[in-house]
């Protein structure tokens, strides 16, 4: 259970980075919302799953889950580059993600 509050904490990550964008110095009051929301559900999620798992564990995985949405975000929705180089990076990164769940405890 405590993994899959993580990765839901980790797509709320995507939520509040992808808010961020639209914030206009946090006078656009919905996109506001929208991160304040997102941000505090992706923590608490955080914190609830790091009570099982390790936290570098928990926050390393995290992280990455936010990253690698967010790179995947800009990408499509943003019109932000893609070509070899990053597509190889967004697989090294899954493989870390991947490798971390492998051998963490919980």
């Amino acid at each position: 259970m405590a993994w899959l509050l993580l990765i839901l904490g980790g797509c709320f990550e995507v939520g509040f980075t992808t808010c961020l964008r639209f914030v206009d110095g946090f006078r656009n009051l919905p996109w506001t919302i929208g991160f304040l929301a997102s941000v505090s559900l992706s923590m608490g999620l955080l914190e609830v799953a790091a009570r099982t798992i390790p936290m570098g564990t928990a926050y390393a995985i995290w992280g990455g889950i936010g990253a690698l949405g967010t790179v995947i975000v800009g990408m499509i929705w943003f019109g932000e580059p893609v070509n070899a180089l990053r597509i190889g990076l967004i697989f090294a990164l899954v493989a870390c993600v991947a490798g971390l769940r492998l051998v963490g405890n919980g």
